[in-house]
């Protein structure tokens, strides 16, 4: 099974996909952490998304791309994905579309994490002065959240018109949002 989980920053996506790693066995695909990862080793790529992400912007389709087609092969083994971060336009959305075809695959569902935008502010406030990362930042944070709102948000009916799409509150605590996404997943199609 190959499932979105689609929500805007600070939603509890990650949460979500770790918890599913564990008791499904798929194999999560966060851009988010591939990001960090590639900044955290040094690398040329590493530097040039540093900024970016720091100014709180979005990295380029061709990058995001090419770190996910890196990883399918993984994903294939494991029996699915957790798509976490991504796609987050209609151009990533068709060409996931068309990696997973070539492999005989597709998404299968997408679990939009419904939130609300003032409790996500205050819940990513938190978190910076927990972790200190530097995309959490209150003020990158608005500019990410600003670019879910206008470019990701299209998507949905991009997958609605799909049939694919399953919305989950994703305001509640983590079992509740847990156990909702389970039943999703559990549902016939």
């Amino acid at each position: 099974m190959n499932l979105i989980l689609f929500g805007p920053p600070a939603a509890g996506k990650g949460t979500q996909a770790k918890r599913l790693v564990e008791s499904r066995k798929m194999v999560q695909l966060s851009t988010g952490d591939m990001l960090r990862a590639a900044i955290a080793s040094g690398s040329e790529l590493g530097r040039r998304v540093a900024g970016v992400m720091e100014r709180g912007e979005l990295v380029t389709d061709a990058i995001v791309i090419e770190l996910i087609e890196a990883r399918l092969p993984e994903a294939d083994a494991a029996g699915g994905a957790i798509f976490d971060g991504f796609p987050r336009n209609v151009a990533q959305a068709q060409a996931l579309d068309a990696m997973l075809a070539h492999r005989g695959a597709k998404i299968d569902l997408v679990v939009r994490l419904k939130v609300d935008d003032e409790a996500l502010m205050q819940r990513i406030a938190g978190r910076f002065a927990e972790s200190g990362r530097p995309d959490d930042n209150p003020e990158s944070f608005k500019v990410r959240l600003d670019a879910y709102n206008t470019q990701t948000a299209p998507l949905l009916p991009y997958y609605r018109d799909q049939g694919k799409l399953v919305e989950v509150d994703g305001m509640g605590t983590v079992e509740t949002v847990a156990a909702a996404i389970d039943k999703a997943l559990n549902a016939p199609r």
